[in-house]
């Protein structure tokens, strides 16, 4: 299977500070590549350079067969983009935004007004394709913005952190919508700080962090480099999680996570069920009340936490980009 997407050591400095320190990635056609890392990693600085916004310092990549220095202006009408926020203009129907998208592509009157209703069915935004956008709900622009993204039918799609701030269902629609469009071929290169999101969709998964992949491979491979299972406890008060900790540390193949405020629990362990029994056992002994307790294969949380040293921050965005 060829490769839609390589980039080799790409590096890009803002000042003193390195947003990519030699980033290799390498995507195959007609998949979904997810790309996660903490703040600041470098995620959003990647894509920007890959759709041709930012010319990287050093290192060299090409996307759907283009070098995106080199042969940027022809990129750019093999691709499409769709960011954090949607980039759609609020005094314009749905309608007109697609169509003054296919004008910017140069498709002509007709054929923008064609495609625009098609991207309009295909999206479920016939009803409200003729009203202004500004009336549209979160989860309607989401879908109006990735409908601008395939105006052109672009090869190669980028995806940053597209599903930010919906709720659980629009979230689910658009995934949905991004499964069908990899089925008919499309190359997705996919950042997000959901770990459900990534384990859902992505084929493979780059860790990024400090500017570099310092994780490569399924989500199933990430999860088997983290290995073992997790004891999830829920306790009842902070003091029975306190003791808890002490009581559980020598169960613990690796740190313990605590979460003061959820009174939760997370140890990992060896020996599955066995070991669940035996850590219910000791706190029984020490009279530790428990509210819930599970036993659980690992996570993309627990992959990006072990790898990266602390969670993903669901709320908050890159501050280096």
């Amino acid at each position: 299977m060829p490769d839609a997407i390589v980039a080799e050591g790409l590096t890009k400095k803002y000042g003193d500070v390195v947003a990519l320190d030699g980033m290799e990635l390498t995507v195959p056609e007609g998949t979904v590549f997810g790309l996660l890392g903490p703040n600041g990693a470098g995620k959003t600085t990647t894509v920007r350079i890959l759709t041709t916004l930012l010319t990287p310092d050093a290192g060299h990549a090409r996307v759907a067969g283009f070098d995106v220095v080199r042969d940027a202006q022809r990129l750019r009408a093999h691709i499409g983009a769709s960011g954090q926020y949607a980039a759609v203009d609020d005094h314009l129907t749905g309608a007109e935004n697609l169509e003054m998208v296919g004008r910017l592509y140069h498709l002509g009157v007709k054929r923008s007004r064609q495609r625009s209703r098609e991207l309009l069915e295909r999206f479920d935004l016939v009803e409200a394709g003729d009203r202004p956008v500004q009336g549209y709900s979160g989860g309607m622009r989401r879908r109006l913005d990735l409908a601008g993204a395939l105006v052109a039918n672009p090869p190669v799609l980028f995806l940053d952190e597209p599903t930010t701030g919906l709720d659980p269902r629009a979230r689910a629609s658009l995934w949905e919508v991004i499964g069908e469009l990899v089925a008919d071929g499309t190359t997705v290169l996919l950042t997000t700080q959901y770990m459900e999101e990534a384990d859902r969709l992505a084929d493979r998964i780059a860790v990024v962090d400090h500017g570099h992949v310092i994780a490569l491979g399924t989500a199933d491979e990430l999860k088997d480099q983290v290995g073992g299972d997790r004891i999830e406890l829920t306790m009842t008060s902070a003091a029975d999680l306190s003791t808890a900790r002490h009581v559980l540390n020598g169960l613990a193949v690796e740190e313990m996570q605590a979460d003061t405020a959820a009174l939760r629990l997370t140890i990992p362990v060896r020996g599955g069920a066995g070991a669940l029994t035996t850590a219910l056992g000791h706190l029984a002994a020490e009279r530790v009340a428990v509210r819930d307790a599970g036993l659980r294969r690992p996570t993309l949380d627990d992959v990006f936490l072990t790898l990266t040293g602390h969670q993903a921050d669901e709320k908050t965005k890159e501050t280096i980009r």
